[in-house]
């Protein structure tokens, strides 16, 4: 029998064909992260990440720039941490954390555009040494040994994951004694949510959708005491309401670029991610959690 979750994305992916106030039909799948990371040097996507974030850290999350700049206090980075990140897309943060903390950082990511980008910047920025990215599915056994990363964070990435518990076993096996771990998750259910918005939500990749508390559930199974959950929703309402609009300001270009259909399946992407955000349908979550010191 299918689970809940295994169930709702079956709806998801054979109702594809729908048309309403908000919601349009639109194709199986829209390509957000190759055209993200293997345009990244373009003008257009980085006015448009200027635009939504503030700051350009080469994102596609719903990481605001204020969580941005609070991710070294709460990891409690210091000069001599070395630092795991779980999907580090265009690596720019990455190089930020390790430039302003002075850490070692190691970003995987499963998408090799993104990789080959960061390791260029990191080159570019003198400090390939001790910022380093490489391509990884982390949904199988991470390729380090035991105790070897003071922190490690993930952003809206966790959502992906096949095997979120296995992941969530491995980052404890990997961090130290006393490491702490700060991921996010926006696919939290807060309230009743339709087989078409469940399509537009899951067109540009693999989601699992979970119940309120199913994280901490597996966080604390997996070896962490959770220090913190907090609702970062209102971050996934405005940078959507502002991805989409900075979108929709540069639309001729983009659409030279990625074509019509991807622009406007991009553009129902972000529509109904800020419905059902700002509805709470669907909420964002930040978790801080950590290894115990023995």
């Amino acid at each position: 029998m299918l689970k809940t979750t295994e169930y709702l994305l079956l709806l998801a992916f054979i109702s594809l064909s729908y048309d309403n106030a908000v919601f349009r039909p639109m194709a199986a799948k829209v390509d957000l992260y190759n055209n993200a990371y293997g345009n990244y040097e373009a003008d257009v996507y980085r006015r448009i990440r200027t635009f939504t974030y503030g700051q350009d850290f080469g994102q596609t999350s719903w990481v605001s720039n204020e969580e941005s700049h609070e991710i070294p206090a709460l990891l409690g980075l210091r000069s001599n941490s070395h630092v795991l990140e779980i999907g580090c897309g265009s690596g720019l943060y990455a190089l930020s954390l390790a430039e302003s903390v002075s850490c070692e950082v190691l970003g995987l990511d499963v998408n090799e555009f993104a990789v080959k980008n960061a390791n260029r910047l990191a080159t570019q920025a003198g400090i390939s040494d001790r910022v380093r990215f490489q391509t990884c599915d982390v949904s199988k056994p991470l390729p380090f040994q035991s105790a070897c990363f003071d922190a490690a964070f993930s952003n809206d990435v966790i959502c992906h994951i096949p095997d979120r518990l296995g992941l969530l076993r491995e980052l404890h096996r990997v961090l130290k004694p006393g490491g702490k771990l700060l991921l996010s998750d926006a696919l939290v259910i807060g309230g009743i949510i339709s087989h078409q918005e469940i399509a537009a939500r899951s067109s540009i990749g693999y989601y699992l959708f979970s119940p309120p508390g199913e994280n901490q559930r597996q966080l604390t199974e997996a070896g962490f005491s959770v220090l913190d959950a907090k609702d970062t929703t209102a971050s996934a309402v405005e940078i959507s309401a502002r991805w989409r609009q900075g979108r929709e300001n540069s639309k001729v270009e983009l659409i030279a670029l990625e074509g019509e259909m991807n622009f406007e399946g991009l553009q129902q992407f972000l529509r109904c991610v800020q419905a059902l955000a700002s509805e709470r349908r669907l909420l964002r979550y930040l978790y801080l959690a950590q290894k115990s010191q023995q």
